[in-house]
């Protein structure tokens, strides 16, 4: 990686099912450059392999041909669990929250699964200063998640995502789920987060506004050679 910027570099990468035949990929030859201060949207038809090539970059899925590197370390070789809870932070379009939590406590118990020792009272204050990062109140976060807006529950979702700092952020469908007005809002958090914090936005999409809202646009075509992927400047 020549660009000290870059972060996740994709190198000719090609996947297909365990069961599937020899020849049948969901994607093959896939090269995708990422860097930091930058939003990427991945757009595609429904089968082109967007979310597959999530869980690629997760290191949840592991079977696959080519090469994946993380900050210049391939991702076949470092280890995936301390990776996936320091390194990077996922966004899920159904929210992941437990709903007898507040928002709050979701957040705290990230900071605790990813092993930040701080006391109960500091990790509620940076709960808090997260929250208020994304344009939530106390309020919110004293409140079960289950009270909250489907708006402000992805609000609550990204905080936690942020709660131990990772340079990556990778969001599977996150505006899916919401109105438009409610989209531009989480947009402009994920925009802020790239330009403002110099963090690495990753967002799979079928939504054209968040296309046209995006650095970089990478296109997936099913069942076809995207080798050098498809990218053109969004707004």
């Amino acid at each position: 990686m020549k660009n000290k910027k870059e972060i996740i570099k994709i190198e000719n990468v090609s996947y297909r099912y365990k069961d599937a035949k020899k020849d049948e990929y969901v994607f093959k030859n896939l090269s995708f450059d990422f860097e930091l201060g930058k939003v990427y949207a991945i757009k595609g038809k429904s089968g082109s392999g967007k979310t597959t090539l999530l869980s690629l970059i997760c290191g949840f899925e592991t079977n696959y041909e080519g090469k994946i590197f993380y900050d210049n370390k391939d991702l076949s070789k470092i280890d995936l669990d301390k990776y996936r809870n320091s390194d990077i932070g996922i966004v899920f379009q159904s929210y992941n929250l437990l709903p007898h939590l507040t928002a709050a406590e979701n957040i705290i118990l990230s900071m605790d699964i990813n092993g930040i020792k701080n006391k109960y009272k500091e990790k509620y204050r940076n709960s808090l200063k997260l929250l208020e990062d994304v344009g939530l109140t106390k309020k919110h976060g004293d409140r079960r998640v289950l009270r909250l807006s489907g708006g402000e529950q992805q609000r609550v979702a990204i905080a936690r995502s942020l709660s131990y700092n990772p340079k990556v952020i990778i969001a599977d469908e996150p505006t899916g789920n919401l109105d438009k007005d409610t989209e531009e809002d989480i947009l402009n958090i994920f925009k802020k987060l790239a330009k403002d914090e110099n963090k690495c936005v990753i967002i799979v999409t079928h939504s054209e506004n968040v296309c046209k809202n995006s650095d970089i646009v990478y296109e997936l075509k099913k069942k076809q050679e995207n080798k050098d992927g498809k990218q053109r400047k969004g707004k």
